[in-house]
């Protein structure tokens, strides 16, 4: 059938949330990084601007700038109304209302928005998905994926986290996945039996916590690298 716009939520994140998601620091964000399942994302668009090198993969970059926008915008009130509905499974510290939330997501995607032509024609927006990339092994110093793996438990089986891990550790040094929480807010069953079998394959795993909580109980990221 292929990937649908509509079957997707577009939802992207900020620089400064990245880098409290990922507990990345100064020196990291010279690396060579792919942000993998990146969606609207600003990071992109801004860790080009500051002359860092980072590149995007995800299946929504098939589709044109305009399409996207649209899409976010049927989702958006959705969105924000779900988490009215639910906002006792926020932490209102560094975001103090779903108003305020609102403002900094958009804000992220409107970057992304007009970064996407200029990002596709760069090469720095590829059309591809876990978990097969069209990388070269160890093309990235460090690979990051944010809510999407874990996030999304009850459609991604421990098979297709297993395999998408092992892909990411094949094109980076090092791999860092945020949050470990599904998106009922409890940790994801894949992660216990994900890291015994990664573990026995050799790889070296640790949960590190991060200074960054908007989800309830989703302050950790799983850290993995193949020697």
């Amino acid at each position: 059938m292929g990937f649908k716009l509509e079957t997707v939520i577009p939802w992207g994140r900020s620089l400064d949330e990245y880098v409290r998601m990922f507990d990345l620091q100064p020196d990291e964000l010279r690396l060579t990084l792919l942000d993998c399942a990146g969606g609207p994302a600003s990071f992109n668009a801004e860790m080009t601007r500051q002359g860092y090198n980072v590149m995007s993969c995800d299946p929504i970059y098939q589709f044109s700038a305009t399409d996207i926008k649209r899409r976010i915008q049927e989702v958006y009130p959705r969105v924000i109304d779900g988490v009215k509905a639910n906002r006792d499974n926020y932490v209102w510290q560094t975001i103090g209302t779903p108003e305020e939330l609102g403002e900094i997501r958009l804000s992220a995607m409107e970057e992304f928005i007009d970064d996407l032509s200029m990002g596709i024609e760069q090469g720095r927006y590829i059309n591809a998905e876990l978990p097969s990339l069209p990388f070269t092994t160890r093309q990235f110093s460090l690979a990051v994926c944010s809510h999407f793996l874990f996030s999304y438990s009850d459609l991604l089986s421990q098979g297709f986290h297993l395999l998408s891990i092992q892909e990411l550790c094949r094109v980076a040094n090092e791999v860092r996945i945020f949050p470990l929480v599904d998106i009922s807010g409890d940790v994801s069953p894949h992660v216990s039996p994900v890291i015994r079998e990664l573990n026995a394959q050799g790889y070296n795993l640790e949960i590190k916590q991060v200074a960054y909580e908007f989800q309830r109980g989703g302050n950790q990221m799983l850290q993995i690298r193949k020697f």
